[in-house]
């Protein structure tokens, strides 16, 4: 059984309407499906606009699709009743790209990353901060940090408060929605370890949604390809990544720059671990 799944997905947004004429909107997304299995890295690849963030908040549950079923352990999520919607918000995390619009601007970086603590644990509002530490250990922040607010820290020290927040419940799957994109290669990399060690220790899967074909080549067991609103291609991740559809050779083509022996390493670690 699947951890998480879309069965048949299609999405879409109001159409848009002017005094001479009715526009009808396109579909975001159509009939898509997928499984996602406990433990896996799986990458989502698409270039903007292709429907791969609202795929995202569909399977996070922040969005309903107008057609076709999300399934949380083989439970439609729109049939869950309130523990097991909690359960659910509890395993499943996300960070987005932007994360100014991800958090409270009257918050402190510990009341932000403590929000799960209160809503989606039991641990005791004593031992708040000590878990808090740690999760900023985890991500390379200075405990001093606990104390800002968001306009005081930087987009990449912003967006690592973020992925200590989704890291507090101690999920079973992280949705990293360009999350690691725009920090700078060095945090890309400590970022990607922190992953690597998570997958390895606790079993963490993670959906890594990116325009990057580098990170999912380093990164990810499996990929798949979207163009359009729909996907066009799932295959394992071999290195080089060679991809058959006219939107993965597309991405194929782009010029990145190579990234740097530290990457290749943890690339060549990962291989060796999933083998053994």
């Amino acid at each position: 059984m699947s951890f998480l799944s879309a069965d048949g997905v299609s999405h879409g947004y109001a159409s848009r309407r002017s005094l001479l004429r009715h526009h009808p909107a396109p579909p975001v997304l159509e009939a898509v499906s997928l499984d996602i299995a406990q433990g896996e890295t799986l990458g989502l690849l698409g270039r903007s606009g292709c429907g791969k963030s609202t795929l995202a908040r569909l399977l996070t549950g922040l969005e309903t699709p107008r057609q076709g079923t999300v399934r949380f352990q083989g439970k439609a999520i729109s049939t869950l009743d309130k523990p097991g919607w909690q359960a659910f918000r509890r395993q499943v995390q996300m960070v987005f790209q932007d994360p100014q619009s991800a958090v409270n601007p009257r918050l402190t970086m510990a009341d932000i990353i403590s929000e799960p603590l209160i809503h989606l644990t039991d641990l005791p509002r004593a031992q708040h901060p000590a878990r808090v530490a740690e999760l900023l250990d985890a991500v390379g922040l200075a405990h001093r940090l606990a104390r800002r607010y968001p306009f005081e820290l930087s987009g990449g020290q912003l967006q690592r408060v973020c992925i200590a927040r989704a890291l507090a419940p101690r999920p079973s799957l992280i949705v990293l929605d360009e999350a690691v994109s725009n920090l700078d290669l060095h945090l890309q990399i400590q970022m990607l370890e922190l992953f690597t060690a998570l997958k390895r220790d606790v079993g963490v899967a993670f959906l890594f949604v990116t325009h990057d074909l580098r990170l999912v080549e380093r990164f990810c067991s499996r990929v798949l390809v979207m163009g359009a609103g729909r996907l066009v291609e799932d295959r394992p991740v071999t290195s080089p990544l060679t991809l058959e559809s006219p939107e993965g050779q597309a991405l194929c083509q782009a010029v990145l720059p190579a990234f740097p022996a530290q990457m290749t390493a943890l690339r060549e670690r990962l291989t060796i671990e999933s083998v053994s």
